[in-house]
C-alpha cells in the first residue's frame, strides 16, 4: 500500500511544475467532483488501483470525490451465464423482472464493492452505496418499452453530505427507486449527471474511452460551449455514443454544475491532470 507522501510525489510528478499545481490545489478545496467510472474503464486490476489512488488523493487535498458506476460489460458477462438474452432499444437495456435481479446483484454487489475494496486499500475510507439508500434517487419510469429503467425525478443528497462531512467517498450503484418502491435501473452517465445537479457539483468527469469531443477533422475539442455542442450534433459531427455523453454533460451544466468534462478514462492520472494542470485533459463544456 502506497503512503499519502508516496501518492502525493506520484501525483506531483504529472504536473508540469509545483509553481503549476498549487493554484488548482487550493482552488479546488473543499469542491465537489463527481465521476462517472464507466464498466470498461475498470478491466484491469492495475488501472483500478491507478483510479482509486487517484480518488484518495483527491481526498488527501481538500475534494470531495463522489464516484458513481456502471458495469454494462459485468451484466452482460452474468447474463450470458445465466443464460438470460439482452435486448436494447436505443442503446439502453430492456430490463425485465429476471435482468433486473441480475444488473442489481452486479452493480450493488461485484462492481461497488470492488471500487471500494480499491479505494479503502489506497488508504480512503470509501462507502458503497445505490440510489436507493436513504431515499438518494427517486425514479420515474424512463419508457414502458423498457421496463424497469428509471429517469431521476429528484435526487437527496442529504446522505452525500453527511458522508462529506466523514471525510468518506459515495460510491453509488446507479440503481433508484419507482414511484410504487419498484427497483428500477438507471443509465450511469444519467445517474452521475443527476447526482451531479443536486450537489451543484463544481465537475462532473465522464470517463470513456475516448479522448474527448471531436471536430470535423478529428481533433479534439478541448473547450466547448452548450451552442457548440448543439451546432456539432445537428451537423451530426457529433454522434453515436458521444450523443448521450454530451447530452448528460449539458444537463448537468444547465442544472448547476459549474462545467462538465469528457475525457479518457483509460489515460494515467486523468482525473488529476483535468482537475490540476493548466492543460487539463479532455474536452470541458460550460453552459
Amino acid at each position: 500500500m502506497k503512503t499519502q507522501t508516496a501518492m502525493t510525489r506520484d501525483f506531483l510528478a504529472t504536473a508540469r511544475t509545483l509553481n503549476e499545481a498549487l493554484p488548482y490545489l487550493q482552488r479546488y478545496d473543499d469542491a465537489i467532483v463527481v465521476i462517472k467510472l464507466g464498466g470498461h474503464a475498470m478491466g484491469s486490476d492495475e488501472g483500478m488501483a491507478s483510479f482509486a489512488r487517484d480518488v484518495m488523493l483527491m481526498r488527501t487535498v481538500g475534494v470531495n470525490p463522489v464516484v458513481v458506476h456502471g458495469g454494462g460489460p459485468m451484466i452482460n458477462q452474468l447474463l450470458e451465464r445465466l443464460a438470460i438474452k439482452s435486448h436494447f432499444v436505443n442503446g439502453k437495456r430492456v430490463t425485465d423482472a429476471a435482468t433486473m435481479e441480475v444488473v442489481e446483484m452486479v452493480l450493488s454487489g461485484q462492481v461497488n464493492k470492488r471500487i471500494v475494496a480499491a479505494i479503502n486499500a489506497a488508504g480512503g475510507k470509501a462507502v458503497g452505496i445505490s440510489g436507493k439508500d436513504a431515499g438518494l434517487m427517486t425514479c420515474d419510469q424512463d419508457a414502458p418499452e423498457l421496463g424497469l429503467v428509471g429517469q431521476p425525478a429528484e435526487v437527496n443528497p442529504t446522505l452525500l453530505h453527511q458522508l462529506f462531512q466523514a471525510e468518506m467517498i459515495p460510491v453509488i450503484a446507479p440503481i433508484g427507486t419507482g414511484r410504487n418502491g419498484e427497483t428500477l435501473n438507471i443509465n450511469g452517465d444519467t445517474a452521475a449527471g443527476a447526482i451531479a445537479a443536486a450537489l451543484k457539483a463544481d465537475r462532473l468527469l465522464l470517463l470513456t474511452d475516448v479522448a474527448g469531443v471531436k471536430n470535423a477533422a478529428g481533433q479534439v475539442v478541448t473547450e466547448l460551449t452548450a451552442a457548440d455542442v448543439e451546432r456539432l450534433t445537428a451537423e451530426g459531427v457529433i454522434a453515436g455514443g458521444m450523443i448521450p455523453k454530451t447530452e448528460t454533460a449539458l444537463a448537468a451544466v444547465r442544472g448547476g454544475v459549474r462545467a462538465a468534462v469528457i475525457l479518457d478514462g483509460r489515460a494515467p492520472n486523468a482525473c488529476l491532470l483535468e482537475l490540476f494542470t493548466d492543460h487539463g485533459a479532455g474536452s470541458i463544456i460550460r453552459a
